[in-house]
């Protein structure tokens, strides 16, 4: 979280360019609607599905997750990067260091712990990230009553009025709807 008395050095979002050989986005400034600028150096595993703060721990999902296979690959896939957006999360002051290339004059003074966010992201089997949606039609009598939309994976991609059109028509056809754009 960058402090309140910072808050001015950032005026939109600050993203870096992907790294198209990581599935992860980097460290990142978003301001919220509070005024608060959140900072945001990784994507690491959460020990709780509801886990928004740092020591959060649920034995249930952490022993679930542990048990997926495709967990296993992505870990031994990403082991490298993986433990160095761990040691990120925990020392400040490396996550300060990257932070820093987008505004110099950071000090680590200016920063401290905040909520985390935490975003469900599908995978498969194989370790993969699954970098689309996955729609799911009921099943049985519910076959034409309902449509799930998962691995939103961006609040950009779910405000997307292109995405909008797309779920639309998805359940224009699911559900039958007679559905005209003008």
């Amino acid at each position: 979280l960058l402090k309140s008395n910072k808050s001015y050095l950032v005026k939109g979002n600050i993203y870096p360019v992907p790294d198209p050989r990581f599935p992860f986005l980097g460290v990142h400034f978003t301001p919220r609607m509070n005024g608060s600028v959140w900072l945001g150096p990784n994507a690491i595993l959460a020990f709780s599905r509801e886990g928004y703060k740092f020591t959060d721990f649920n034995r249930r999902d952490f022993k679930e997750a542990m048990r997926f296979r495709g967990l296993h690959r992505l870990i031994l896939k990403y082991w490298k990067f993986g433990t160095q957006e761990a040691f990120r999360r925990t020392i400040l002051s490396s996550q300060l260091k990257h932070l820093k290339k987008y505004i110099p004059e950071l000090k680590l003074s200016d920063i401290e712990r905040g909520p985390a966010g935490v975003r469900a992201q599908a995978m498969d089997s194989d370790g993969n990230l699954i970098e689309d949606f996955v729609f799911d039609e009921g099943v049985g009598d519910f076959k034409t009553k309902m449509l799930h939309v998962r691995n939103a994976p961006s609040p950009g991609a779910t405000s997307s009025l292109a995405i909008a059109e797309m779920i639309a028509d998805k359940a224009s056809e699911i559900f039958m709807w007679n559905r005209e754009i003008n």
